[in-house]
């Protein structure tokens, strides 16, 4: 890791990534760091370790900060951000901090809510807010269904612009490093809108192998994930989403990756066919296969 400073101003200092480990923050101090931008990646398992719900924590990661990539897991929806995003945008803008990304949610009131605290502050501030993503279903939380076959949410038909993690990080790092990302909300989708059903009908094509959407009513998804053992946070964030924000609100496809980067979003096609080569998707009857 550089000790570098990042390319915007004559300052020096560490870049900031907090959830550091998880599917935004872990590319984007990749991309920080191939740059050589000293970088600090924050999280339970880091030293100094990091953790929302304990503010003791926060001073030592802060430490020499300038820019931070702020993530708030599992979402800036569930009851409880708003405080901590307000009591961190304060502690960081006392320590110094300059510059603040902050990955938003379409949709989300509450999330925009997070959004308005950050655009209070006094400091060059980015949003980031994204659709659904596409890694949902590679390393995420929908990666069991794919390799069972079924797709069982509680999803009508809407489409939604599902968007590459990748792109995001990208997107994030301009804003954290470059100038003419000052005060911009880059809403970032995919190109274009697909339905669960389309979704796994694409997986289907690249993975060899049939993976079907099953609509399952609501009460029966929130007990099942419930009693899967899943954190009550997590439970009652994807109660939520496929309750609230699901609802047919963000099907349009915005613009905010062609403005930041001067190029298209990712297709679904290109992001499943690259999932597919990888062999992530493979069951073991596919091994056996082969």
């Amino acid at each position: 890791m550089s000790a570098q400073s990042s390319s915007y101003g004559n300052q020096e200092g560490i870049t900031l990534v907090l959830g550091g480990t998880g599917k935004t923050g872990r590319r984007v101090a990749e991309r920080l760091e191939q740059r050589g931008i000293h970088t600090r990646i924050a999280s339970r398992s880091a030293s100094p370790s990091f953790d929302w719900n304990d503010p003791s924590t926060w001073n030592g990661v802060l430490e020499d900060v300038t820019a931070a990539y702020i993530t708030y897991a599992p979402d800036l929806a569930i009851p409880g951000a708003r405080d901590s995003i307000r009591a961190f945008v304060e502690k960081a803008t006392a320590q110094g901090v300059q510059r603040l990304v902050l990955l938003s949610g379409r949709g989300e009131e509450e999330a925009q809510a997070c959004e308005r605290i950050i655009q209070e502050a006094d400091v060059e501030w980015t949003i980031v807010r994204a659709s659904w993503f596409m890694q949902n279903f590679s390393e995420g939380e929908f990666l069991g269904m794919v390799m069972d076959g079924a797709i069982t949410l509680p999803a009508a038909d809407v489409p939604e612009p599902f968007v590459d993690v990748n792109d995001i990080a990208d997107v994030a790092v301009a804003a954290l490093t470059e100038e003419g990302h000052a005060y911009e909300i880059y809403e970032v989708t995919g190109p274009r809108m697909l339905t669960f059903s389309e979704l796994a009908q694409e997986i289907s094509q690249v993975a060899g192998r049939e993976v079907q959407f099953i609509q399952i009513p609501e009460e029966a998804f929130g007990q099942a994930i419930a009693e899967s053992g899943a954190p009550e946070d997590i439970v009652w964030l994807l109660n939520y989403l496929f309750e609230t924000v699901l609802d047919g609100r963000n099907s349009y496809v915005c613009d905010g990756i062609k403005r930041a980067l001067g190029r298209e979003p990712t297709d679904f096609a290109e992001y499943a066919r690259r999932i597919a080569a990888r062999g992530i998707w493979n069951t073991a009857d596919d091994e056996v296969a082969a």
